[in-house]
């Protein structure tokens, strides 16, 4: 599948990787409608991006929502062949906090979001994929998951976050082998320490110290980076099933 052919729902897509992922396939010739429900970081995105976006306000844990969204998003497109699953939040916090344990609403909030989030949107978008044309390989589509290299080595005040993370490359494999009948492919993609908007916003000390801790080579890695290796796996057949750590040799020590 190549990426001038892409017609793709990109969520999480109004800003960071999401949205590098946009501006890459978009320069490639595809087209992307975006899930996310910040508005106004939307209204500036598909201004920066033109008629090739679309924007469609959606919050990835509501399961009628998804539902409703990608079936919008099959009708302004002509079909989806592409999902890039990138809508996530952090949740950070110790399990057993200062004042008082974590509330079970806060560990499921990231479980809710990360990894149902990516549930929803792959099963509805594989619901849809399995009636596109096939091409040489019998592919109908691809659908691309972002977990993080805190499913491997997570970090104190991570638990509720790493958890999520793990449950989208647990379910990585398994999905991909049942959507085998029916030609979609599904890949994980576990990011490093990445130049999104949350860590562009701290002290510039912060960002060397992160950078600094990556072996090879030495810095934040770059959304685009990451763009690079989703256009990689969406021209790519024959990767299916397997995750690919994005980190530059990074291991994450305890805290």
């Amino acid at each position: 599948m190549k990426t001038k052919n892409i017609k793709a729902i990109i969520t999480g897509g109004v800003s960071g990787l999401g949205l590098a992922c946009a501006k890459r396939i978009i320069s490639d010739g595809g087209i992307v409608t975006l899930f996310d429900i910040n508005q106004a970081a939307a209204d500036a995105a598909i201004n920066e991006l033109g008629n090739r976006a679309h924007f469609i306000k959606t919050d990835v844990s509501n399961e009628s929502n998804v539902e409703q969204s990608c079936q919008q998003a099959a009708e302004l497109m002509d079909g989806i062949n592409v999902a890039i699953n990138c809508a996530g939040v952090l949740s950070a916090g110790r399990v057993l906090g200062r004042d008082a344990p974590m509330a079970t609403d806060y560990f499921s909030k990231a479980i809710q979001i990360n990894l149902i989030g990516s549930f929803n949107i792959s099963k509805t978008v594989a619901n849809i994929m399995q009636n596109n044309q096939a091409d040489d390989d019998g592919q109908r589509g691809v659908i691309i998951n972002t977990a993080s290299i805190a499913a491997y080595e997570g970090q104190i005040g991570q638990a509720a976050y790493s958890a999520s993370k793990a449950g989208i490359i647990g379910m990585t494999l398994p999905m991909a082998r049942e959507f085998t009948r029916i030609g979609v492919r599904v890949m994980t993609i576990a990011p490093g320490v990445f130049m999104t908007p949350m860590v562009s916003g701290m002290p510039d000390k912060v960002k060397q110290a992160l950078g600094d801790a990556v072996p090879f080579p030495s810095r934040l890695g770059m959304p685009a980076e990451f763009a690079d290796t989703a256009a990689h796996i969406i021209d790519n057949t024959y990767l299916n099933g397997s995750v690919i750590r994005l980190d530059g040799a990074i291991r994450l020590q305890a805290k």
